[in-house]
């Protein structure tokens, strides 16, 4: 049974998961980015944990963007890995499935040189997740990360079949990407999925508005992950400097109206009739 679950962008202090149960949103997100102590974070895990068992708001997904984890001369950054590894032990502690990141590229590298380290800098974190039963995805956001696009994919993920991606269709969009092809030939490596609209036109990015009142075909979105059975998370990350204060949250509550209905329910019942096409 498909369960798609919509949550949120949101933080993990006490009011943040009040926030989202109160929303009648399904999970929460962390952007552990690189802006906090990751040794700070997992200090706190056991009582983020309890937030989250009091609420019955899961943690569906955590990352860390904007971190440099490679250095100039194609070297791993030893703080950045184990920064890195700080976030997935707290995943484990929280009981978060999946964690996103990215690596930076070297242009003291060729591009074949930039693909192995990467490799070999994700398998890393591969192995030490494994046993922790937290799934590492790629997310396609070109802030410190170039592993965001088919050409890489191809040879990163083909590299390590137990990779995944954290796709938001708007960061395809800023760089005149097709993102129902990427979403057609890449949706069955999805461990993650943002709802962050977009207004797209000439060629440019006019606003991150919220989904569903943006210029992305959701509808043609949604019946991609359909057909490559994609379970994760829908998480709405609000990301627009125009919608803000009140105006921000309705935003909020329109896209969770306007994808709620298109979320089957996991108790849907039917009628097999014969008669149906």
């Amino acid at each position: 049974m498909i369960k798609m679950k919509l949550g949120i962008i949101n933080g993990w202090d006490e009011g943040c998961f009040k926030y989202v149960k109160d929303k009648g949103l399904d999970a929460v997100e962390f952007c552990v980015n690189d802006n906090y102590d990751s040794a700070e974070f997992l200090a706190r895990a056991s009582e983020i944990k309890s937030y989250s068992d009091k609420y019955g708001i899961p943690v569906g997904s955590m990352g860390r963007w904007g971190m440099q984890r490679i250095d100039d001369n194609g070297e791993i950054i030893p703080e950045a890995l184990q920064a890195d590894k700080n976030v997935i032990e707290a995943a484990s502690i929280i009981g978060c499935p999946v964690y996103n990141c990215g690596v930076n590229y070297t242009e003291s590298k060729s591009f074949y040189d930039n693909c192995t380290i990467a490799i070999n800098y994700l398998k890393n974190l591969m192995d030490f997740a494994k046993d922790k039963g937290i799934k590492i995805a790629v997310y396609n956001c070109r802030w410190e990360n170039f592993v965001v696009e088919p050409k890489v994919w191809e040879v990163v993920l083909s590299a390590l079949p137990e990779l995944g991606i954290k796709y938001d269709i708007s960061h395809c969009l800023y760089h005149d990407g097709n993102y129902l092809a990427e979403m057609r030939d890449w949706g069955d490596r999805f461990y993650h999925f943002h709802l962050k609209g977009c207004v797209y036109f000439d060629n440019d990015v006019y606003d991150d508005a919220p989904a569903g009142l943006d210029s992305i075909n959701w509808g043609a979105a949604m019946d991609i992950l359909y057909t490559k059975n994609y379970d994760g998370m829908l998480s709405i990350e609000p990301h627009s400097q125009y919608w803000q204060g009140k105006k921000g949250q309705w935003g909020i509550d329109y896209t969770i109206n306007y994808f709620r209905p298109m979320i089957m329910p996991e108790n849907y019942e039917y009628d097999d009739n014969p008669y149906m096409p």
